[in-house]
């Protein structure tokens, strides 16, 4: 059957294409009905991705079918298929559901404390590496950034000129940069 004539065909048709493994006839098909599969899927479980999962799921098993089977009413055929596999979803998911509704704001609680417990780490082992820098470039970096002073404020109060207060935070936010990368490459390693 030519793809023209494909375009156009009934469902029969189109499945008996299938049956001989016909990739285009199948296209076919699943352009007609991907949305109507989805939109069943999304209409039980409100979740996109998961509503996408089905569907795809749902014109795979169409297509490794036994090809014995005869198929009377694809509508009615896909609609089943996809309650099925939604209904497989919710199963697989409930018995991944270990916590009682509860818990999840006790976990939200948690991960709140986790990610203060991280920042205080993170914020300590900043302070150590602003302390580690020579004196002049502590100084000037945290008149900066502690003080939102500007160049010239800087240059003021330490006495030195602008072009030296560049060069120092330069160096400062060289070295902190090169050991911030390092510190948030070992916090992602320990957070795994």
């Amino acid at each position: 059957m030519g793809m023209d004539k494909l375009l156009h065909a009934n469902d029969q048709d189109l499945l008996a294409e299938i049956g001989r493994r016909n990739g285009f006839a199948f296209d076919v098909l699943y352009n007609r009905y991907w949305k109507d599969v989805f939109n069943i899927a999304y209409k039980r479980i409100r979740n996109t991705d998961l509503a996408q999962d089905i569907a795809q799921d749902v014109f795979v098993q169409l297509w490794t079918r036994e090809k014995t089977t005869l198929i009377d009413n694809l509508p009615g055929y896909l609609r089943i298929a996809t309650r099925n596999r939604v209904f497989r979803q919710i199963e697989k998911e409930s018995r991944y559901n270990f916590l009682p509704a509860d818990s999840e704001d006790q976990l939200q609680g948690y991960a709140l404390a986790d990610d203060h417990v991280l920042y205080k780490e993170f914020h300590a082992a900043f302070e150590a590496l602003t302390n580690s820098l020579p004196p002049q470039q502590q100084q000037i970096f945290r008149l900066r950034f502690q003080d939102g002073y500007n160049t010239q404020q800087i240059a003021g109060q330490l006495g030195i000129s602008e072009k030296t207060v560049r060069n120092q935070m330069g160096r400062a936010l060289s070295k902190l940069r090169s050991s911030l990368v390092l510190l948030h490459i070992v916090c992602i390693l320990t957070m795994k």
